[in-house]
């Protein structure tokens, strides 16, 4: 009796306790739903203790904390979205360490200090800063000896068009691994006729070289006819890619000193125009000026200055590929490539294009010039200064021209005649319209007789400097006549035999070897 009482009681009262929870469970929902929300929230914005919450959730939660935190860097940074960010497959507040934010590259838009990319106002001030504070910003060691590595710090233009009223330059030497990229720079009416948009100089004149990788890229710089495009002092690998340059009235590039400057797949004229402008023959300026050695020009077009590309100073090893110049013809008084490098060229000059303007080397010694085609009747000019031709190839090249028996090689010797010549070839070189001249010729010559003179003289290059023959002499009498080379003055070849007898005789004559 008594288990029975005790049986109902406790049913009655479980009846009573599952009344009660099921009355109560609609506002206990709800205060679990809000209380989510809250925490949810909160975890999205502010920082909570670690170890508050635990496992998954709190792991992705605290992530994107970390990213919304990111977020709050310098203007001179872009944080990484909270993709970026790999989760977590549990989290222990014991044991794992703190998720790991990555910063990203430090880049410096240059709109963020005030530049106008429209070009309207003057942005030289805001440009001078972003440029000031990327080079002063967190050091990566060393690459020479004394160039801090900035770690490959960008200056992003960010597409605009920027007018600048002076020379934009590093605020002080020994900088490197540096970008500047992405927009238009515009000379101002009150630059000055001789400065250089972009800079890369300074005012010491040390053996040290100022800057090491700097890198120029994707820009577009207008001198407004006043002074030049880039100017590089004595650094060290510098990079100008994919860069067009107009308006200059001195140089678009100049390169002096340092080395290992590659100007590639870039664009470079005084005037914008794309041949038969009316005025080209007032073009003038220099494209490149290189007064170093070392550096490389390729797949470059320059279409309009009174010279393409000059060498001079201590510009040796030097190697153009790819470069079509169609600045001011020759026949206006222009030069596509000129080497003004007297007894020590070293330059190779191969697979480009002088389009209606040629090359000129003085006194080149280790020149090479090969692959390439020249239009118009653009020819080579080789100037004499103080005599001296050695170790030049001038080899399987195109010229055309109009019938007018312009010669694709010339010597220029009013100065003095070549004297010391050696280890000259010019040869293989297909040619239509212009008239070919080598060093290697060949010829033939019929008759009866016991003299047969050949005269090479309208294709040898040197007029008189025949050092290597071979000739064969063929004849149809039975008997073996004797027979030998008796003359080879003025590039006619003289083969005589002790009888008359009808033959032929083909001859091969060098003057390189």
């Amino acid at each position: 009796m008594l288990c029975m009482i005790k049986s109902s009681a406790r049913y009655t009262l479980e009846r009573e306790m599952e009344e009660t929870m099921a009355r109560r469970a609609p506002m206990l929902s709800m205060i679990m739903g809000l209380l989510c929300f809250f925490v949810i929230h909160v975890h999205g914005d502010y920082p909570l203790p670690v170890g508050q919450f635990s496992g998954n959730h709190y792991s992705d939660q605290i992530q994107k904390l970390q990213a919304f935190k990111a977020s709050f860097l310098r203007h001179d940074s872009v944080s990484l979205p909270p993709s970026s960010i790999s989760p977590s497959p549990s989290f222990s507040s014991a044991s794992a360490p703190a998720p790991a934010v990555t910063r990203s590259p430090r880049v410096y838009h240059v709109t963020s200090y005030g530049a106008d990319p429209t070009g309207k106002t003057d942005s030289t001030e805001a440009l001078l800063r972003a440029i000031s504070e990327a080079s002063q910003g967190l050091s990566n060691g060393y690459l020479m000896q004394g160039i801090v590595n900035l770690g490959g710090a960008r200056i992003n233009l960010d597409g605009g068009s920027y007018m600048i009223s002076r020379p934009l330059r590093l605020p002080t030497a020994g900088l490197g691994n540096l970008m500047i990229h992405g927009g238009t720079i515009k000379a101002s009416d009150v630059f000055p006729t001789d400065g250089y948009l972009i800079d890369l100089s300074t005012s010491s004149n040390n053996d040290e070289y100022n800057y090491e990788y700097i890198t120029l890229r994707d820009l577009m710089l207008d001198s407004n006819y006043r002074g030049g495009g880039i100017q590089v002092i004595n650094s060290l690998r510098t990079g100008i890619d994919n860069c067009y340059i107009a308006h200059f009235t001195t140089n678009g590039i100049l390169v002096q000193r340092g080395h290992e400057t590659y100007i590639r797949n870039s664009f470079l004229g005084q005037h914008i125009t794309a041949g038969g402008d009316p005025g080209e023959r007032n073009f003038s300026g220099t494209a490149i000026n290189l007064m170093g050695n070392d550096n490389a020009v390729t797949d470059v077009v320059i279409f309009s200055a009174a010279i393409g590309i000059m060498v001079s100073g201590h510009g040796q090893a030097n190697t153009f590929s790819g470069v079509h110049c169609y600045n001011k013809a020759t026949g206006f008084g222009g030069t596509g490539i000129y080497l003004k490098l007297p007894g020590l060229t070293q330059t190779r000059i191969v697979n480009s294009y002088l389009d209606y303007t040629g090359i000129v080397a003085e006194d080149p010694v280790q020149l090479h010039i090969s692959s390439s085609f020249f239009l118009g009747d653009a020819y080579i000019l080789l100037k004499s200064i103080n005599g001296v031709l050695n170790g030049v190839n001038i080899v399987d090249n195109m010229f055309s021209g109009f019938n007018k028996e312009t010669e694709i090689i010339q010597l220029d010797q009013r100065n003095r005649p070549f004297k010391d010549i050696d280890q000259v070839v010019v040869d293989r070189n297909n040619v239509k319209g212009m008239k070919i001249k080598a060093t290697v010729a060949r010829g033939t010559v019929q008759g009866n007789g016991s003299s047969w003179t050949v005269d090479l003289n309208p294709t040898l290059l040197f007029p008189n400097l025949i050092k290597n023959v071979q000739y064969t002499l063929s004849t149809s009498v039975n008997s073996f006549p004797k027979h030998a080379l008796r003359n080879v003055t003025n590039n006619r070849v003289v083969i005589q035999s002790d009888v008359p007898i009808p033959a032929i005789v083909f001859v091969v004559a060098d003057q390189g070897k």
